[in-house]
């Protein structure tokens, strides 16, 4: 007799039912949530962020290295970064699950439990959602909703010349986490006897595995008195979010090489794969850190924060998007980053 339980037996109510006896609630904004057509939501007096993100098996993650509570919370980080990037506070998330008969209820189980987590970590309330069946693989669909005060959202469009460009933590680190997983898995499918070889390589990794959507420096960019005046989240590469702000703000920018930040692991692997650390910090992606602006006279406020660097300013929009080399030399800046299509 198997110790597991497929979920045709469980049946989509059954599923939902052991979902909902998990679930833990964090907000007072929550009036009614699992188990109702629809939630009940009672925000303050406040303007509502809402921000829905998909992720495909075999496109956005491969379960052969990827577990599976890492996975539930990874996909709600990514969403919450969203919110984040709108200088906006996350509160409430529907989670919608297209399903394939190869999963088992522990399997869903072990899904929702990085859920939990990550909900418990960004305090947010898992209200609602649904779940069908896929021929596919998992399809995971998250819509998170955020609260921000009345004039205290940031946009993309909103970046002036002489702007701070400014980044959060450091990048490259989950791209190349991809790549050294992506070469586990093939040495694994040549012998499935072999050992992963991960020794330093754990940050890369984690990065790749378990991103965190940066809400601490939101809340610590409020206690500091500064707004930006443009914010986006690194998920497809910081070339690629630097000219979205660019173009959406109708300037241009200059970035110098040598101010981006960069994990020594990160140096280390770029060089091991032959590839050039620049351009995975530049167009890797999937870090989501925060990408944003600030007015220069934000700058003696932020310039000592240990987990934010100033890589470049807003420039006029003729002066295009350019990157400064250690050289001096100035170079268009290409955006090769993820591509959805």
């Amino acid at each position: 007799m198997s110790e597991y339980t497929s979920l045709n037996e469980l049946g989509e109510f059954g599923l939902i039912n052991v979902i909902k006896q998990s679930v833990q609630l964090h907000n007072s904004s929550t009036i009614t949530g699992i188990g109702d057509d629809a939630a009940v939501l009672e925000p303050t007096q406040k303007q509502i962020v809402v921000s829905t993100d998909m992720l495909v098996e075999g496109i956005h993650f491969d379960l052969t290295f990827c577990p599976l509570k890492h996975l539930g919370y990874k996909a709600v980080a990514v969403n919450v970064s969203d919110i984040a990037a709108m200088n906006a506070i996350p509160t409430q998330i529907t989670v919608s699950l297209a399903i394939s008969a190869r999963y088992t209820l522990e399997a869903i189980q072990e899904l929702y439990a990085g859920i939990r987590a990550a909900c418990a970590n960004y305090k947010v309330d898992l209200v609602g959602g649904d779940t069908t069946s896929s021929n596919s693989g998992l399809i995971i669909s998250i819509t998170a909703i955020g609260e921000v005060a009345a004039g205290d959202a940031v946009l993309r469009s909103t970046a002036k010349v002489n702007d701070l460009v400014c980044v959060t933590g450091d990048l490259g680190a989950a791209y190349l986490g991809l790549q050294v997983l992506n070469r586990e898995k093939q040495a694994f499918m040549a012998n499935p006897d072999m050992q992963p070889e991960l020794e330093k390589k754990e940050y890369l990794v984690e990065r790749q595995l378990k991103p965190e959507a940066r809400m601490d420096v939101i809340h610590e960019l409020k206690e500091l008195g500064v707004k930006p005046t443009a914010m986006i989240d690194i998920s497809d590469g910081l070339a690629s979010e630097l000219m979205h702000i660019c173009t959406q703000s109708g300037v241009g920018a200059t970035i110098f090489q040598d101010k981006l930040p960069a994990d020594e692991q990160v140096l280390d692997t770029a060089e091991e794969f032959k590839i050039d650390p620049v351009t995975c910090i530049l167009n890797g992606g999937e870090d989501y850190e925060l990408l944003f602006t600030v007015a220069l006279s934000d700058y003696e406020k932020i310039r000592n924060h240990p987990d934010i660097t100033i890589i470049g300013k807003i420039a006029e929009k003729q002066e295009g998007v350019r990157i400064v080399m250690p050289s001096g030399n100035a170079y268009p800046l290409q955006a090769q980053g993820w591509r959805h299509f």
